[in-house]
């Protein structure tokens, strides 16, 4: 069988999910193990990054109540990172106008899996149906990214 094959695409799709599937081709593997191997190594990924997200979160608030704390103790002004960037007011955007669902399912994609999973834990991590629908719209988004490539590529 073809595992290193496998787990590259496994291993490229923890990341870079949405064009993972274009080496399926590429490396001469079937549609199923290409969609198979995208969608273990995303939800993977996910799963990582989701039940995980409230340390990042964590982390990165100390990080900010630093910067201020330094801010204030100096005197001189910091700009922190992060504030009302045009990619924060994008993933408010779409947090407002598709909700749970749309957010579950078009954040992982376009952002990436890991950031995707910690910005959808943010917003939506007291909902139970969160996670489920993170995994749903990755077997979707994959299904539909590997038939593009494979009707291109294959």
């Amino acid at each position: 069988m073809k595992w290193g094959l496998l787990f590259s695409l496994f291993t490229l799709s923890t990341f870079k999910f949405m064009f993972a599937p274009l080496g399926g081709p590429g490396l001469k593997l079937t549609f199923l193990e290409t969609y198979l191997a995208c969608v273990s190594g995303a939800t993977f990924s996910a799963a990582i990054f989701y039940f995980s997200a409230e340390y990042f979160l964590n982390r990165a608030r100390k990080k900010r109540a630093a910067l201020i704390e330094k801010s204030l103790r100096t005197g001189k002004k910091i700009k922190i990172k992060g504030t009302f960037t045009r990619m924060n007011k994008l993933i408010v955007l779409i947090k407002r106008k598709l909700g749970i669902i749309g957010t579950c399912f078009w954040v992982p994609l376009f952002l990436s899996i890991p950031l995707g999973s910690i910005v959808t834990a943010k917003f939506y991590s007291k909902h139970r149906k969160t996670f489920p629908l993170i995994c749903i719209g990755i077997c979707l988004n994959a299904l539909v990214t590997t038939s593009i490539s494979y009707t291109i590529y294959g």
